[in-house]
C-alpha cells in the first residue's frame, strides 16, 4: 500500500510519500515541503490570516498532486502549532475539506512530541541510553526524554520560532542584549522541563529534521568533507560540537541581506535559523549536552511507524 502522510506546521507543510509492504518493511518514494509561513502577521493574535489561508491551501494542492503522481492510495493530514491554538482554525479545515475530500487531524502538543519520538525511534537512532529530543517548530518545540524502550517524559512548548519573531521583532543583525532576554523569556516558560531534566543523566541531544537539517547542511557546504558526517546511523547525521559554535557564530552576526548568500539556508528558514541557533546554543550551554545528532525523521516518519507497527 501507498501512503501519503503530510505534516501541516506553521511555517512549512510537509509531504512524506511511502509504500508499505510486509514484515514493517517500507520505502520512502518522496519527501518534499513547501514553505506556508501560517502564522506570518497573525499567531500571537491566535489567527491564521486570509493571505495565509491561501498559501495553506496551495500549498496542499501540489502536495496532493505529487502524492497522486506516486499513487497515494491513502492520505493522513494532520496538524500542528498554528491550526492548533488558531481561533478560526476551523475554517482553514473546512476549506480544505469540501475542496479536497480530506480530513485534518489537528493533534494536540502530547500528540506531537510522542510521533516526533518514534520517528527518530524509525531512524534507528534509540538505544538503551537516554536521550533528549527536540523538535524545533515554527508554532512550538518538542523536548522528548527516551531511550529505545520507552519516553520517560515529554512536552511541547508554544515558543516555537514563528512565536519568538513576533513577539521580540529582533533587530538585523540581533543583538547581545535580544540574545539575553530571549534566553531569559525561554528559561523562565521551561522551569518543569529543566527539573525533570536534573533527574537524568544525558549528553546527547537528538534534533529532528527542520532546523537541524539546516545546520548540517549549512555545515557541509561550508567546509566540505570536515565537521558534520554521516553518524552510525542510517537516517542521521553528527554534527560536530566546534562547527555548530562556529555556525551560529556566523548566524547571528548576519544580517538577512548576507544569510540570503549563505549555502545551505532554505529561503522559508532565513528569519527562523537564527531563533533556532539560538535556542540550541541556549539549551547546549545550560544542559552541558556534549553531541548534537541530527536526525532526518520527525513526526511524518512517526505516523509511518504507527502505520507499520498497526
Amino acid at each position: 500500500m501507498r501512503v501519503a502522510i503530510l505534516d501541516l506546521g506553521t511555517n512549512t507543510f510537509n509531504l512524506l510519500v511511502a509504500e508499505i509492504k510486509g514484515n514493517k518493511e517500507y520505502k520512502i518514494l518522496c519527501k518534499s515541503e513547501i514553505p506556508v509561513k501560517l502564522g506570518k502577521g497573525g499567531i500571537d493574535k491566535k489567527e491564521i490570516r486570509p493571505d495565509a489561508i491561501t498559501r495553506g491551501i496551495n500549498a496542499l494542492e501540489k502536495h496532493l498532486q505529487t502524492a497522486a503522481g506516486f499513487g497515494a492510495e491513502k492520505i493522513v493530514a494532520c496538524a500542528t502549532s498554528a491550526i492548533r491554538t488558531a481561533r478560526n482554525s476551523e475554517h482553514f479545515i473546512k476549506s480544505v475539506r469540501e475542496k479536497f475530500g480530506i480530513e485534518i487531524e489537528i493533534i494536540s502538543g502530547d500528540r506531537e512530541a510522542e510521533l516526533i519520538y518514534l520517528g527518530v525511534k524509525l531512524a534507528m537512532i534509540l538505544d538503551h541510553e537516554k536521550t533528549l529530543i527536540l523538535d524545533i517548530g515554527g508554532g512550538s518545540n518538542e523536548l522528548i526524554i527516551g531511550n529505545a524502550d520507552q519516553i520517560l517524559w515529554k512536552k511541547s512548548y508554544p515558543l516555537g520560532m514563528a512565536r519568538l519573531i513576533e513577539k521580540f521583532k529582533p533587530s538585523d543583525p540581533i543583538t547581545i542584549e535580544e540574545i539575553e532576554f530571549i534566553s531569559n523569556y525561554l528559561e523562565e516558560r521551561m522551569p518543569d522541563f529543566f527539573e525533570e531534566f536534573r533527574k537524568h543523566r544525558i549528553t546527547t541531544l537528538i534534533g529532528a529534521s527542520g532546523s537541524f537539517e539546516t545546520f548540517a547542511a549549512m555545515i557541509r557546504e561550508e567546509d566540505p568533507g570536515t565537521g558534520t558526517e554521516k553518524a552510525s546511523f542510517p537516517e542521521a547525521a553528527e554534527i560536530d560540537l566546534a562547527d555548530f559554535e562556529n555556525l551560529y557564530q556566523r548566524l547571528i552576526n548576519s544580517t538577512l541581506k548576507e544569510r540570503k548568500q549563505m549555502k545551505g539556508l532554505e529561503a522559508h528558514r532565513l528569519e527562523t535559523i537564527v531563533p533556532a541557533s539560538l535556542l540550541v546554543k541556549f539549551l547546549m550551554g545550560k544542559l552541558k549536552l556534549r553531541r548534537i545528532i541530527q536526525s532526518n525523521f520527525a513526526l511524518k516518519e512517526g505516523i509511518l511507524f504507527e502505520m507499520l507497527n498497526n
